[in-house]
């Protein structure tokens, strides 16, 4: 593990052709790196659901959509610190990168301190907001006060692993998370069969090999030899740092946030069929889960090519990225997505679903798995939009697009089909309307930006936002 943290210290050079190769072998760890930190959510579900009943892996995958919620809005704040600090390699201006990195991770330390303080208090009462069964709910709420117990070293390995990513190295970050994955795995065994713990267990499994992740991904940016080193005593919220950090994660991570609550309200109309139909659909929904991380690490290699090349003013090399982004997140929606439905029974039974809770994993399965290239299609267009500085619109698309329609959905069409399947098709009509708008979108303000970089000179500094304004207010006073 030693050697591989050692391998690369510099950022990597994306600006060049031919890109294709690059964006696969920029992706293919990302892809592993998401995969393995999805497997702590489903080992636990494994483990549990195996050792300890339906009743303890439905109150442990009934919190997936409660914890994306609360968390959402800081790993928003993690993507922006990619887009920003990708910006700045792009335009090799070490200052700017160093003063990003610096905010990121101090950004990173206050927010999981702030979630996890309000979600270790607030677990019980979300989730009866949720209408989480009388008979999970307190299994349910012992597992999440544990879980966020280690958020604050969940936000810490994030935006650590986005600052890699953003510098091209994803291939650290997932030396890391194997290591981490190991131990929860372990951990997971250990609590469960030996000790007993049951959810207990598993949650202080999970929260242990976020500790090791996060002391993985510091210990890695401390060793750096470029500007994006981290140096404990240069750590400070840089204002014209955080400005453009929030100005694209912000708006990211309130869309996750919506994303969140019209998933919550999705859940909670599943709740209401009962612990069967929930068990069930925690488990279809974790397999799901591989499905999206693979495609979204796609989307996030979209952004942070092009947010280089956006730097390094290419506009010809970002339309390229986006072309061939699309081509590969198609390719891995397709294919993962009807595998992973082909073998939903083996993959079902295997987090310990039988009966009536196999079937209705197999129903969602095969809702959402054989349309989910559409999804991964939509993420790569935002991931796009980002790049080149435009994180609003986007959010305010996607908000009216999956979360309004979905909450909509559910109120109207779901009231008159009280039925599983009409919940799940909201999914696929959602991504295809919104996939739509986006590509509309990304041809307008691409018109708009591509001209404004062709009219800056390559070698011209990078403005933050903060910069353009104090510049603008001169001009006016003038």
């Amino acid at each position: 593990m030693e050697k591989a943290l050692k391998k690369r210290k510099e950022p990597v050079d994306l600006c060049t052709r031919p890109l294709f190769g690059k964006i696969v072998l920029f992706a293919l760890p990302l892809i592993l790196t998401s995969v393995l930190q999805l497997l702590y959510n489903a080992a636990d579900l494994i483990v549990v659901g195996r050792w300890s009943g339906e009743n303890a892996m439905a109150a442990v995958g009934s919190t997936g959509a409660l914890i994306n919620l609360v968390t959402n809005l800081f790993l928003g704040l993690s993507v922006g610190a990619l887009a920003v600090v990708a910006r700045f390699v792009g335009a090799r201006d070490d200052a700017k990168v160093e003063r990003s990195v610096h905010t990121a991770v101090a950004v990173s330390i206050i927010g999981g301190f702030a979630v996890g303080i309000v979600g270790f208090f607030a677990s019980t009462v979300m989730l009866r907001w949720m209408d989480t069964p009388g008979e999970i709910l307190g299994l349910s709420s012992l597992y999440l006060r544990i879980y966020f117990c280690g958020m604050p070293f969940n936000l810490l390995y994030n935006f650590g692993a986005s600052i890699l990513r953003a510098c091209g190295d994803t291939r650290r970050p997932l030396v890391i998370l194997t290591a981490a994955g190991v131990a929860n795995i372990l951990l997971d065994i250990l609590t469960v069969t030996v000790f007993r713990m049951g959810v207990a267990g598993v949650g202080i499994a999970t929260t242990a090999a976020q500790v090791v992740s996060a002391a993985g991904v510091v210990i890695v940016l401390m060793r750096r030899k470029d500007a994006a080193r981290l140096r404990w005593r240069k750590l400070r919220i840089h204002k014209a740092a955080l400005i453009d950090i929030v100005k694209i994660g912000l708006p990211a991570g309130v869309q996750g946030t919506v994303f969140s609550l019209s998933n919550v309200i999705i859940q909670s109309s599943i709740n209401g069929f009962g612990e069967t139909l929930v068990a069930g659909n925690s488990a279809a929904s974790n397999i799901e889960g591989f499905v999206y991380v693979s495609m979204n690490s796609v989307a996030q290699s979209c952004l942070t090519v092009a947010g280089q090349n956006y730097g390094a003013k290419k506009p010809k090399n970002i339309d390229l990225a986006l072309l061939q982004c699309l081509i590969l997140v198609t390719g891995v929606g397709l294919v993962l997505g009807v595998g992973a439905y082909l073998l939903g029974k083996p993959l079902l039974k295997v987090y310990g679903c039988s009966g009536e809770a196999l079937s209705y994993g197999i129903e969602r399965l095969r809702v959402v798995l054989l349309t989910y290239s559409i999804c991964g299609l939509m993420d790569v267009m935002v991931g796009a939009l980002r790049a080149i500085g435009c994180s609003l619109l986007p959010m305010l698309v996607s908000v009216a697009g999956i979360c309004g329609f979905r909450i909509v959905w559910v109120y109207t069409v779901f009231r008159m089909w009280h039925t599983p399947f009409v919940l799940y098709i909201s999914y696929t009509v959602s991504w295809i309307l919104t996939l739509g708008v986006h590509i509309v979108c990304y041809l307008l303000i691409r018109k708009k930006e591509f001209a404004r970089l062709k009219a800056t000179p390559a070698d011209s500094p990078t403005e933050t936002v903060a910069e353009a304004k104090d510049f603008q207010r001169a001009e006016e006073k003038i």
